[in-house]
């Protein structure tokens, strides 16, 4: 794809970008064909709108190895899904197993939870590159559990969570799993039934393709949720209570759907490309720009080494260096976008021993090219060496 652009994008763990073509254009031949409420009328424009989105929900069930589309409840974002799954299934004394790697739209629900309602919340310590201990989850087990819950592959590390192993600890032990699918969601495969995954919180935004504003959850039949929003669904209009149906009851008020739209031809662009593809690109390109980095003195990378299973995550720090000032230049010199801080993930920067400084992230995606991770190993280099100067 050619980008037309004079900068590079390295931030594609917050959102990709740039979208494929045809994404856009789905987006505008929706608002200009089919934009009206979808659900909400009969006549043909409300029609066409309903179609985009069982169209949508098709697809993410192709994808997720969904049974039955309407499992799928759309919304704004990974945040909005993981709310809907914790404040929906979690009761007075439940208990929670989660783990050190959580973003805070896992964990400040739970911590409010805690406030609020008397939930008590496990937090399963990983090792300082995001490994997993599954004995000290079994181990965390008790009477009162309801739910595990684990992000599928940490925003700052990159490390793969086991889900298909906590999802056969969760079958065994009669508990839900709950997934955030923030970073893999159209870079790895998931299979909701042989995975053992109740609930399914995924971004429309990342690797899906598709505009921010979108997302969705998906919700094991035999689980019931209570819903996050209330309101008009253009079904069941006569009774006082949310309907019981899906996915109506968890999608009040209008849906965005040109938004929608877009997602369904970006997941479109990821079935017919495939994730094992995406992946593999993604993958060689992060080790092209680790091996690079590591060549840089003072340089350290967080989470798993070079050849490791990981996302498209590059963590790092600069000895002696703030983060922030790292890529402040890389934007302002170099025309290179990252990101720095902590990533929403106070949690995961306490486990890898980075909570005292943050770091600055780099997320190559699909679109990346190589002279693009070659243009930021350098402009690292020169970074490095102006600093070191300087000190």
């Amino acid at each position: 794809m050619n980008h037309n652009r004079s900068f590079i994008y390295m931030d594609n763990a917050a959102t990709t970008w740039p979208k494929p073509p045809s994404v856009i254009e789905a987006m505008e031949r929706c608002m200009l064909e089919s934009a009206a409420n979808p659900g909400r009328g009969s006549h043909t424009m409300a029609v066409k709108a309903s179609r985009v989105l069982f169209e949508t929900r098709k697809r993410l069930s192709k994808l997720f190895h969904i049974a039955n589309p309407n499992d799928i409840a759309f919304t704004l974002n990974t945040t909005h899904a993981l709310n809907l799954a914790i404040q929906g299934l979690l009761k007075p004394g439940d208990h929670v197993i989660a783990t050190s790697l959580e973003h805070n739209s896992t964990r400040r629900p739970l911590e409010a939870l805690k406030r609020t309602i008397g939930i008590e919340v496990t937090y399963i310590t990983t090792d300082a590159k995001g490994v997993l201990d599954l004995k000290q989850v079994e181990d965390a087990i008790n009477e009162r559990t309801k739910l595990v819950t684990a992000v599928h592959s940490s925003n700052l590390l990159g490390t793969i969570l086991p889900v298909a192993e906590l999802g056969e600890i969760a079958r065994r032990r009669r508990i839900r799993l709950l997934i955030d699918a923030a970073q893999t969601a159209g870079v790895l495969p998931i299979d909701v039934t042989a995975m053992g995954i109740d609930l399914l919180a995924f971004p429309g935004h990342k690797g899906l393709l598709g505009p921010q504003g979108t997302g969705g959850l998906y919700i094991n039949p035999e689980i019931e949720l209570e819903p996050l929003l209330f309101g008009g669904t253009g079904s069941k209009s006569e009774e006082i209570g949310q309907p019981k149906i899906r996915p109506d009851r968890y999608e009040a008020g209008t849906q965005n759907t040109v938004g929608l739209a877009g997602l369904a031809e970006g997941v479109r662009f990821v079935l017919n490309e495939t994730v094992e593809t995406i992946h593999a690109k993604e993958k060689a390109l992060t080790y092209e720009l680790m091996e690079g980095l590591q060549q840089i003195p003072g340089l350290s990378i967080l989470g798993p080494d070079v050849g490791q299973e990981r996302t498209a995550i590059v963590s790092f720090l600069l000895e002696g260096v703030d983060p922030s000032e790292i890529a402040f230049l890389l934007d302002q010199q170099f025309g290179i976008a990252v990101r720095s801080g902590f990533h929403c993930t106070p949690l995961g920067h306490q486990t890898a021993g980075s909570y005292e400084t943050g770091a600055v992230r780099l997320s190559p995606g699909y679109f990346t090219e190589k002279s693009e991770i070659e243009s930021v190993i350098e402009a690292v280099k020169e970074i490095n060496v102006t600093l070191t100067a300087r000190a």
